[in-house]
């Protein structure tokens, strides 16, 4: 089974308003349970230490509708990454753009240069985070506490004002104007992500959703890519998704071959009970899956690992 682990957040109860991102803790109470949805919405919001740092430019007081970027980076080179994704972002649209990045493993460097490029370049930003509760299993790998980030937390890490967040690998480049995938109509669903690429035939061999345990599971669904997806909150949280993938997650999480793409198998191994919109196949465009015929028509480009090569990604950007 391809899934992987995912995070829950601490379910201490805090009470807040969002006004340029200020959050006031309110109240914190130590116990709580991963299905307690009172306590969930009235957590919402909080920062590890209680703060979300952010710097709002003149130029986002416009009546264009604000677009709000989710993304998470660890190393210098997946900050570098970051700042690419981020100028990509800004370069193909003329709205108001707001990043929010989960800074549990950005670097001082990182934080110490965001709030300058954030004034050259006018947008508005957050470091936002979520402790993890000592009650919900915990993964022991960084790289698989990254993925769990990604996905456990979208219903309490951000304000409960947050209409609709569209998260952005750090490695992927945006070339078309991520308002139209904001304004999109997700028909209900409270996720949307791109399915794999299938026109590179090369790579047959290895679309393990095809066969085995993924073809039975899908059930003619689509199995879908983690690199960009957008996130209806307010659907998110009025269909409980955070609770029903907590509970995947910990029955899951149990098994030592289970969630092996953690942020990748967990939705889609939820579909069932988290349905999830097919976002066009031009949003998300990688070599490894995809091809070079479809390419030209790519809204955005990731730097996908590819299982033949396993070519480094910063090998294949800089050719």
């Amino acid at each position: 089974m391809n899934a992987e682990s995912l995070n829950v957040m601490n379910s201490a109860d805090h009470s807040f308003e969002f006004s340029h991102c200020e959050i006031t803790k309110a109240e914190k109470d130590g116990g709580g349970s991963l299905y307690d949805s009172d306590k969930k919405e009235r957590a919402r919001g909080q920062a590890e230490d209680n703060s979300i740092k952010t710097w709002m430019p003149e130029a986002q007081s416009s009546s264009l509708h604000l677009i709000n970027i989710f993304s998470i980076a660890s190393g210098h080179l997946y900050e570098r990454f970051l700042k690419i994704m981020i100028l990509s972002v800004l370069k193909n649209t003329q709205r108001p753009v707001k990043f929010w990045f989960i800074k549990n493993y950005l670097s001082k460097q990182f934080k110490d240069v965001i709030p300058h490029m954030a004034h050259e370049y006018g947008f508005d930003y957050a470091l936002i985070t979520y402790k993890w509760p000592t009650w919900l299993q915990k993964q022991k790998e960084k790289q698989r506490i990254i993925w769990a980030y990604k996905i456990l937390f979208l219903d309490v890490i951000f304000p409960v004002s947050l209409e609709k967040v569209i998260f952005v690998d750090a490695d992927q480049v945006v070339r078309a104007d991520m308002g139209e995938l904001y304004d999109m109509d997700l028909k209900g669903r409270p996720l949307a992500y791109t399915p794999f690429c299938d026109n590179n035939k090369e790579m047959d061999g290895y679309r393990f959703w095809r066969q085995g345990f993924w073809k039975e599971r899908s059930g003619g669904r689509p199995y879908h890519i983690s690199a960009l997806y957008v996130v209806d909150l307010e659907k998110f949280q009025e269909t409980a998704a955070g609770d029903n993938l907590r509970v995947f997650y910990e029955s899951l999480s149990k098994d030592p071959n289970s969630l092996s793409n953690l942020d990748q198998d967990l939705p889609n191994y939820a579909q069932d009970t988290v349905p999830i919109f097919s976002l066009p196949q031009e949003w998300l465009w990688c070599e490894s899956w995809c091809g070079t015929a479809t390419k030209s028509k790519a809204k955005t480009i990731d730097l996908c690992n590819n299982p033949m090569t396993k070519e480094p990604k910063l090998q294949v950007r800089r050719e």
